[in-house]
């Protein structure tokens, strides 16, 4: 598959002005020319396939910004090669923007005042988008993100939610091959999240559309993304498959016995007790190789068994373990 995204020893610096503590050291602010330089992105390398969903991880001030705005052209790299659809992004940059899409989940494309339907129009005319492509686009785009009871309405008087799905739909209408998504769902609801991580994974699956995820949120990777890139103070820390990032840690599944009557202490050689209520009885699975017919004959009777469930680590649970385990086995900074 062709890679249409390829970062080699891509690195990010910003001269910042120093500033010094107390009224005389503002003063001498005011007067010096001296600058700290700081490390946003430091020889990072990846690449991306064309129609991957990847999810662009890390805490804040990790750089997951600095590189989404690389990419599309915004900012332009201290050091190293990076290229987008073949082209290099800020060398380039009005070619690139009509190839690709950009959501920023803090700052608006759509015009404050005017119609959502009229910033639509607008965007189309901008990009030069054949009208019957257009129409073709709208409908198809506004029927899955049930845009049509707004589209009227000025965008100053939707809730974030409505006005997230519109932001969406305006990246897409143009038919970008890659869509970069910086917190798309940041302040949303239950069910507007989960009506944008739907619609985001049948662009991707439907429309073979590239998408570059930066997010806080985890379930949006889970559900998104099956690949993770993810950074740490600047530099790269992890790519590959979320399904193989659980694998290699062997997070721990947990398990409930619930019985009729309590039984008394239970203690398993294939499950570590972790808390007993008596009736309830909770576990750790730290082995992938136990399973559920393991504990059944390590209990023997079950007769007294009413419940038993066991339930996977989600992909919070998974990356917090991952980042617990690399900064304890960093030397101290």
């Amino acid at each position: 598959m062709a890679q249409i995204i390829e970062a080699r020893a891509v690195s990010k610096r910003f001269r910042q002005h120093r500033r010094f503590p107390g009224f005389l050291g503002a003063l001498k602010t005011l007067v010096t020319a001296e600058y700290t330089e700081i490390e946003a992105v430091t020889d990072v390398s990846f690449a991306i396939a064309q129609g991957e969903a990847v999810g662009y991880l890390g805490p804040n001030g990790a750089g997951k910004s600095t590189m989404i705005k690389m990419m599309t052209g915004i900012l332009v790299p201290s050091a190293g090669d990076l290229t987008v659809l073949g082209r290099v992004p800020h060398r380039e940059r009005q070619a690139n923007a009509r190839e690709i899409g950009v959501v920023f989940g803090q700052r608006s494309q759509l015009w404050w005042d005017l119609p959502v339907r009229d910033s639509f129009e607008l965007h189309r005319e901008i990009y030069g988008i054949p009208r019957p492509r257009f129409d073709e686009n709208l409908k198809s785009l506004s029927s899955l993100l049930d845009l049509e009871p707004f589209l009227e309405r000025a965008v100053r008087q939707l809730s974030l939610g409505q006005r997230m799905r519109a932001e969406i739909v305006m990246a897409l209408l143009h038919d970008p091959k890659i869509l970069f998504l910086d917190e798309p769902t940041i302040g949303l609801d239950v069910v507007a999240k989960d009506a944008v991580r739907k619609f985001l994974s049948r662009v991707n699956r439907e429309r073979g559309t590239t998408i570059i995820l930066t997010t806080h949120d985890l379930q949006d990777i889970e559900e998104i993304c099956p690949r993770l890139i993810m950074v740490d103070h600047s530099r790269l820390i992890f790519d590959g498959e979320t399904a193989k990032l659980r694998t290699a840690l062997g997070s721990a599944r947990r398990l409930m016995l619930e019985f009729a009557a309590d039984p008394g202490p239970l203690e398993l050689k294939s499950a570590r007790l972790t808390s007993d209520d008596g009736l309830r009885k909770h576990y750790l699975l730290e082995r992938d190789d136990i399973s559920l017919v393991h504990v059944l004959d390590e209990i023997g009777d079950t007769t007294a068994l009413k419940d038993i469930s066991i339930e996977e680590p989600n992909i919070e649970e998974v990356i917090r373990t991952f980042y617990q385990r690399r900064n304890a086995e960093l030397p101290p900074r």
